[in-house]
C-alpha cells in the first residue's frame, strides 16, 4: 500500500482563500490593503519566475504585491537604500529580499536592515529570537519562516493534536529551514532530532522518525529503506537533475519511488511544500499588516 500524497497545492489554495477574506476585512477596516514588496537583484531566470509568482499570488489574495527588480551590478549600499525606503513606506507592510543575492552583496547586512515588523521571511535576528524563545505555543502575531511554517500546517492537517509525543527527525540544519522547523515541531510537543551530514548511523536515525522532514538540498539522498513504515515524510528539497528529454526534471531530497510505498503520507516534488511556502508568505504579510495597524 503506497503512502497517501499530501497535496500542497490544494492546501495552499485553501489557505490563500482564507487570507483573501481576512485581507479584504483588513482593507475595509483600515482603508488600505496589506502591502508586500519583493526585491530581486540580478537576472536569475528561476528566481525571477518565482518572484513573479509571489506577486501574482499576492494580488489574488487581496494583497498589494509590488516587485522591485534591480540590476546585477547593484551595490550593497544601493540595496540598503531601497530596503530603507520600504521601511519608511507606511503602505509597505512586508518586505522580502529574494535570495540568493549576487556574491558582491553583503547578504547579512541587507537582511538585518529590514525592519523586524516588516520581515515577512522571518529571518531577522529579532524574529528568530522570538521563535527560539517560544515555549509551548505559537502566538498569532509571530513572523515565522515560511517554508517551515507551511510544513507544520501540513503536518497539523494530517495529525491534528496527535503530533504531541511523536518522534520527528529534521534532516538538515540550515537557518532557513532546518533549525526553525525543529523549533516549530518542539512547540507542537514532538520529540525532535536534528540530523545532518556528520550524524552517525544516519539511516537508523531517519528510520526512528514518525515524522521525517528532509531539507538538505541533495537530490534523492533519502532512500525508501531510511523511512519507517507508516511515517509522514515532508520533502523540502527542490533539485533539478538531468532527464531523458534533455530539459531536466525536479526531484526532492527523498527518492520518491522507493519511499512512497513505505510512508504513510508523503509530499510530492513539485506540488508539495513549494505552494505552501508562498501561501505562508502571504499569511506573514497579513500578520505584519495587523501588527503595524495595532
Amino acid at each position: 500500500m503506497s503512502g497517501s500524497l499530501i497535496d500542497g497545492k490544494a492546501e495552499a489554495a485553501r489557505l490563500r482563500t482564507q487570507i483573501a477574506d481576512e485581507a479584504q476585512a483588513f482593507a475595509a477596516k483600515h482603508g488600505l490593503k496589506p502591502g508586500l514588496t519583493v526585491i530581486i537583484v540580478g537576472d536569475n531566470p528561476a528566481s525571477r519566475a518565482y518572484v513573479r509568482t509571489k506577486a501574482k499570488m499576492a494580488e489574488q489574495a487581496s494583497i498589494n504585491g509590488t516587485l522591485v527588480e534591480l540590476p546585477e551590478a547593484t551595490t550593497t549600499e544601493a540595496l540598503l537604500a531601497e530596503v530603507e525606503r520600504c521601511n519608511q513606506d507606511a503602505a509597505v507592510h512586508g518586505i522580502l529580499v529574494q535570495l540568493p543575492l549576487p556574491d558582491h552583496i553583503d547578504e547579512a547586512s541587507v537582511l538585518d536592515a529590514i525592519d523586524p515588523v516588516k520581515d515577512v521571511d522571518g529571518f531577522h535576528p529579532v524574529n528568530v529570537g522570538k521563535l527560539f524563545s517560544t515555549q509551548k505555543s505559537l502566538s498569532d502575531d509571530l513572523l515565522v519562516p515560511c517554508t517551515p511554517y507551511g510544513c507544520l500546517q501540513m503536518l497539523k492537517n494530517i495529525h491534528g493534536d496527535g503530533l504531541s509525543g511523536m518522534n520527528a527527525v529534521v534532516l538538515g540544519r540550515s537557518n532557513i529551514v532546518g533549525k526553525p522547523m525543529a523549533m516549530l515541531l518542539l512547540t507542537a510537543n514532538c520529540t525532535v532530532t536534528i540530523a545532518h551530514s556528520r550524524t552517525q548511523n544516519l539511516a537508523a536515525v531517519c528510520r526512528s522518525a514518525d515524522i521525517l522532514v528532509a531539507a538538505v538540498g541533495r537530490p534523492e539522498m533519502v532512500p525508501g529503506d531510511w523511512v519507517k513504515p507508516g511515517a509522514t515524510v515532508i520533502d523540502v528539497g527542490i533539485n533539478r537533475v538531468p532527464s531523458e528529454d534533455g530539459k531536466g526534471k525536479l526531484v526532492g531530497d527523498v527518492d520518491f519511488a522507493s519511499a512512497q510505498p513505505v510512508a504513510g503520507h508523503i509530499t510530492p516534488v513539485p506540488g508539495g511544500v513549494g505552494p505552501m511556502t508562498v501561501a505562508c508568505l502571504l499569511r506573514n504579510t497579513l500578520v505584519a499588516a495587523r501588527n503595524q495597524a495595532g
